[in-house]
């Protein structure tokens, strides 16, 4: 088997996560600046089976799409075109950044370490992950 790759995509960072090779397990990978994503992710495709890509689809309370789904499109758009060989899901990811923060508060993170917002994209990015293979 190969892993499951998370995207949280953000404007200025972008929270990633993975499975292990069994998909059992999500773990929080790292959290990159956006222009530096596509790179980023074609260099660790290159040491890594990945199988699939999720990316967090942003919505709003009424299911429609958040606007900063219009950053996301560009994105997916250049990341089919670069690694065409890995497919590209979609999940909801409302209330990930407010799990993620509570998940910090829950495992007893001082304030400073919360307001770690590159922290808070990587975790969101394993709770992506982790509602997926949960919903698998």
């Amino acid at each position: 088997m190969a892993r499951i790759l998370s995207i949280d995509f953000g404007k200025k960072r972008t929270g990633i996560a993975v499975t292990d090779e069994l998909q059992i397990i999500a773990s929080g990978l790292t959290t990159v600046e956006t222009n530096d994503l596509i790179p980023f992710l074609k260099e660790y495709v290159s040491k890594e089976k990945v199988e699939l890509f999720l990316v967090g689809k942003p919505k709003q309370m009424n299911n429609t799409d958040s606007e900063s789904e219009v950053l996301i499109k560009p994105f997916l758009e250049k990341l089919k075109k670069e690694i065409s060989n890995i497919p590209i899901e979609r999940v909801d990811e409302r209330f990930t950044s407010k799990m993620a923060f509570q998940t910090m508060i829950d495992g007893g993170l001082k304030k400073k370490q919360r307001q770690n917002k590159a922290l808070v994209d990587e975790i969101s990015a394993t709770i992506i992950l982790q509602s997926y293979l949960y919903n698998k």
